[in-house]
């Protein structure tokens, strides 16, 4: 950890933020660094950059990249010691995606009868339900789940576990989950559980886990990482998916759309529809 906590805020156009936020996801030493990209002010046209470096090599990381952006006002916050994100949980509104309603313990007397409710607590992990490509997912989900429903489905990458979750609440058999970070797969078991979930974590960083593979192939993969990951994994999704299945991409910037895509059409998969929102973008391919 940085000997103060530090937040890190980029200010200017789109075009600028988005090529910085590029930059950072192609930066190897911030692979696994936390930032957010959103629109501050639309009639100004001012889009903003969070960023939250927990090492000073990240901090250094974070600076450089931001530099390298005239258009972007560039500063450095420190922030008190205090417990941040159960400040910032209990600041947050529950979240309507469709058929599912995503809330933390502090709005826990606030879930309608008539939805699929999700109670997801992030503690160290990442995914609150609240991001654009989180909705994003969910949203597809709610669209597919209209016409069919899938008995096996994988989430990679699953961070707090909330899709997984949302499909062993909505029917789905068998769901597995992966996650390179060890705290988001307790923390993905412990929202299973809250919920009342069969579904099954797993620390992987690929597909080749024997527990994953046993399990396949899938009806439903999601995949919401980075453009890069989504990229390299683009062959073990498309293998791991039964004829007729969907895959749920997202966690990337529509700046990183074609590259994405593209890398699953050379899979085989077909491009079915892509989901806009804030700077986010979520497709959906099918395999035939």
């Amino acid at each position: 950890m940085t000997e103060q906590a530090l937040q890190i805020i980029a200010r200017g156009p789109r075009a600028d933020a988005e090529a910085a936020a590029r930059a950072i996801d192609e930066d190897a030493g911030l692979e696994a660094a936390t930032y957010s990209i959103l629109e501050e002010d639309e009639a100004r046209g001012v889009w903003r950059i969070d960023a939250f470096p927990v090492t000073p090599e990240e901090a250094d990381g974070f600076r450089r990249v931001l530099g390298g952006w005239p258009g972007l006002s560039v500063a450095v916050e420190a922030l008190a010691d205090a417990d941040w994100l159960a400040m910032a949980l209990s600041g947050l509104p529950p979240v309507r995606a469709g058929r599912f309603f995503v809330f933390g313990q502090h709005d826990r007397g606030r879930a309608p009868p008539n939805m699929v409710n999700l109670r997801i607590e992030a503690g160290a992990a990442f995914g609150t339900g609240h991001h654009g490509t989180t909705v994003g997912c969910l949203i597809e989900l709610d669209r597919l789940l209209k016409a069919r429903r899938f008995r096996r489905v994988l989430d990679v990458g699953a961070g707090t576990g909330v899709l997984a979750i949302a499909a062993a609440r909505t029917g789905s058999r068998i769901v597995r989950g992966t996650d390179i970070d060890r705290p988001s797969v307790r923390i993905a078991g412990e929202n299973a559980r809250l919920n009342a979930a069969r579904v099954r974590f797993h620390a992987a960083g690929d597909l080749a886990n024997v527990h994953i593979q046993a399990a396949g192939p899938y009806d439903l993969i999601f995949a919401n990482i980075l453009a890069r990951p989504l990229v390299a994994l683009a062959h073990p999704i498309a293998s791991a998916l039964a004829p007729g299945g969907r895959v749920i991409l997202s966690g990337l910037l529509r700046s990183h759309e074609r590259r994405v895509r593209a890398a699953y059409l050379a899979q085989g998969l077909r491009f079915e529809r892509r989901l806009y929102r804030d700077a986010w973008v979520t497709l959906v391919m099918a395999r035939a």
